[in-house]
Parts: C-alpha cells; structure tokens; sequence
C-alpha cells in the first residue's frame, strides 16, 4: 500500500481542513451526552487539538473536564482559567497512546479512581483536529488495573511526580532516542536498597559522592545527563523522591523469578517484570527497536505506550499489537 493511499478521504467539495473542522465540532458536540449517557465521571480531552475550543458539559452534570496538554504555555492558560490540566511530554504518541498516558497519570494524582468511567477525546496535535472518542470503564478492561493491580497503582513512599518524570524521560528516549540513534533503557524507581541488593554494577557509579539535590530527577537539568547515561547498558535505580541511586546496574536475579510475558518482550522487558516481583518498585523500559515504553509493576505489564509508526503518523491510528517489541538481547 502506497502513501499516497493511506491518505484519509475527504468530502467531496470541502477542503481537508473544513473537513477536520467538521470532524473536531462533531467529536466536540457529542462529547458531553455520551459522557452523560454512560454515567462518566470525567471527559479528558488533549488540549492542543482542541485549538482553543470548549467542550460544552451542562450545568449541574457531575462531570469533570480534564484537559490533557503538552506544552507548558498551553498548561498555564488553562490553568489561569482555573481548569483541571494534566501535562504529557511533547513527544509523537499513538492516540491509544494518548489516552492511556493521561489515565495513568489522572490515576496516579487521584483524579480518576478504579470504579470510574472516562470518556477520552484524542487527535492530531499538528493539525489541530479531534478525531477519536474513547470510553473507558476503569477497571479490568484496563491492564493497569487488572487483577492484582487494584490496591495501588504505585508503590507505597514513591512519588507520583517521579514516576511522571521517568516515564516522560522514556517517552522522550523512545521518540528521539540519543542524537538520532535508538536507544534501549531500564528505569527501576522505589525500593532501592533492595533493588540494588538484588544487581551489580557494570560501570564505576557516575552518581557516586554528588549531593541528592544534584542527582534528583526533579531538578530539570539532570535529564541531559540520563539521556547520555541511557546509552550504558543496565538500568537506572532510582529513590521514590527521585534520588538516581545508581545506572549501569546488571540485575542478577535469582533462578525461579522469571514472569510470565506476552511473546515478544526481550530481555529487557523480562528484567524489569521480575525486579518489580522481587520489589516493591515500579519499571520502567523502552524498547530500543520500536520506541515502546513499558510500564510494570508487581511483575505484570501495567501499561504499554507506543508512538506513531514514522510513514503513517499524521494521519493514522496505530494497531495495539505487540509485534514491534524488541526481542534481541541486551544486559541489565
């Protein structure tokens, strides 16, 4: 198939942006009674797509809007109009991908609770056009929230903020990766003395003698410095405040630890799944082949966040499969 035939179609006689308008007011206008009809808690809603539009929400309707932006000029407008906002990374995301980032982080501040239903307005950020509605029942149809996960998405004393912080990092690796080069990570945040009881070093520890202020994935100037670091094979362990402990760690896990996961997932990915068994942590990987980040925690997959296939990005949803996961091996 050609690119020129993945092009979406247009209405005969409208422009391709009067017809992302009419798409955009359609996804808009209808929002607010499905929201209603289903009983929805919240409508979360990517800002930047919705180019300075409202979405209408009744009078006296229990329904929350929560508006999900990327660029921080953006969040502070929204913020200025007393509105509830939600900051993803400013990297290239699948819809799907969209969605499940900002349910995740809506979970994680208490803004969205496990019972809740969500009804999820996504589209293409460049183009300024909604063009997707997502319903989601939070609970098992969601794999964050499957099963064993409903007594905490986080581990107790891990902050919420660092684990942002990490999956904003990861999302960025899996996007650019490092000057252009793909680039595999393993970020292991929580439990940290057991985590590193549990691996050896590979390298001389870089973080090793500076002062915890220094080495605090909150302070934003040490991203540059983790960047270049995700480029060493072995993970980052990181303190539930957001101290890096340590990276280059080989975790050597003992026999009998390995989970179970989909086929596909690498060595990476079966690192992090068995240290979070062994922890009470929470993983992080990218996948250095498809840009994937991979969130686990208690040794199951919580949540799988993809960006866009490079020819089809703009204009396409992405198939949720897990054929682009790297399998080849890599140390951690």
């Amino acid at each position: 198939m050609t690119g020129k035939e993945l092009q979406p179609r247009i209405p005969v006689g409208r422009t391709a942006g009067e017809a992302a308008e009419l798409i955009t007011r359609s996804v808009i206008s209808h929002a607010a009674g499905i929201a209603e009809a289903c009983r929805a808690t919240a409508i979360l809603v990517s800002a930047e797509a919705l180019s300075g539009r409202d979405v209408p929400v009744k009078e006296g309707r229990k329904i929350r809007l929560i508006y999900v932006v990327r660029s921080e000029s953006v969040q502070q407008q929204y913020e200025e109009r007393g509105l509830a906002v939600l900051r993803v990374p400013e990297v290239p995301l699948t819809r799907m991908g969209q969605i499940k980032l900002a349910v995740f982080r809506a979970v994680s501040r208490g803004l969205l609770a496990l019972g809740d239903t969500v009804v999820c307005l996504a589209g293409a950020d460049a183009t300024g056009t909604l063009d997707n509605i997502q319903v989601m029942f939070i609970g098992e149809e969601l794999e964050m929230f499957a099963g064993h996960h409903r007594d905490g998405l986080l581990p107790e004393h891990v902050s919420p903020e660092v684990v942002e912080r990490v999956i904003d990092i990861a999302c960025e690796l899996g996007g650019t990766g490092r000057e252009g080069r793909p680039v595999g990570a393993l970020f292991v945040v929580g439990d940290a003395e057991r985590v590193v009881s549990l691996s050896k070093p590979m390298i001389l520890n870089p973080f090793h003698g500076y002062p915890e202020e220094q080495r605090n994935l909150q302070d934003p100037g040490l991203e540059g410095t983790v960047r270049e670091l995700a480029t060493i094979d072995g993970a980052f362990v990181i303190r539930g405040d957001g101290v890096v402990v340590a990276c280059g760690m080989h975790l050597r896990l003992p026999a009998g630890s390995e989970q179970s996961l989909p086929h596909g997932y690498g060595t990476r990915h079966h690192a992090a799944a068995a240290i979070t068994a062994l922890s009470e942590s929470i993983a992080v990987a990218v996948s250095s082949s498809a840009g994937t980040v991979t969130i686990f925690r208690r040794g199951a997959i919580l949540t799988t966040i993809r960006r866009p296939r490079q020819s089809v990005a703009a204009t396409l949803p992405i198939n949720e499969s897990h054929d682009d996961v790297e399998t080849g091996p890599c140390s951690v």
